[in-house]
């Protein structure tokens, strides 16, 4: 049996644009983030609308707890009718110390650490945050409960960049740290099949913002000069 899950970046916030680091900072959307949302929520009841036999269908929206997740999702539920749930753990990853920081700030403050970070070692976790492999384990929890509750389901799970990140090397056995050679945009939407007990998943589409009319920024950090030597 297939659960069939709608994995959702939030829209844009100001931080995204500076690529200053939020993990888990309460950053509400930009202005630009909540009309994202909007073209999203209006995209999905379209969608609905017209599909026949149900196939569109959305059989339960979840969520981050954080703002700048709940604002996405919030115009979807509306939309489609549906409560929004929220769950913690679908959470980005804590960094610590460098949230509130961007790259080039990091680099000055903790020259170190900074050094172990852009080793990518999944090991690795910034001063009071979380490590890769500890983020990645999570967001693998968080999500088989969901495909637990609705076996051939359809539901939609607005999160953050570092979620989509996991997920998709769960479906595709990527390697944390190997690099990213995917894009993680806002508002996208990015559609995988979860086999059985979710233990299986199946990349169906990726990073699809045809709802937008203007480019969707990707989730990255703006690396020092240092760091690009």
């Amino acid at each position: 049996m297939t659960t069939q899950i709608l994995f959702i970046r939030h829209g844009e916030t100001e931080w995204n644009r500076i690529k200053r680091i939020q993990g888990h900072i309460d950053i509400p959307l930009a202005t630009t983030g909540v009309e994202q949302a909007q073209r999203l929520a209006q995209r999905l009841a379209q969608e609905a609308q017209e599909a026949q036999d149900g196939e569109m269908r959305l059989d339960g929206i979840y969520s981050s707890d954080l703002q700048r997740a709940q604002q996405t999702a919030q115009p979807i539920a509306d939309a489609l009718g549906l409560p929004l749930q929220l769950r913690e753990a679908l959470r980005e990853r804590s960094y610590g110390a460098f949230q509130g920081l961007d790259s080039d700030e990091i680099a000055v403050r903790f020259p170190e650490p900074y050094a172990h970070w852009q080793t990518r070692d999944p090991d690795f976790a910034p001063p009071e945050g979380e490590s890769l492999r500890q983020f990645y384990e999570r967001v693998v929890q968080a999500v088989r409960p969901l495909v637990a509750a609705h076996p051939g389901g359809r539901i939609a799970c607005v999160a953050h960049g570092g979620v989509l990140d996991c997920v998709r090397r769960f479906a595709g056995k990527l390697p944390l740290d190997a690099p990213r050679d995917y894009a993680l945009l806002n508002t996208s939407l990015n559609v995988v099949d979860f086999i059985d007990d979710g233990s299986r998943a199946v990349i169906v589409s990726w990073a699809d913002v045809s709802h937008l009319d203007a480019p969707s920024a990707d989730d990255s950090f703006r690396r020092s000069p240092a760091a690009a030597k």
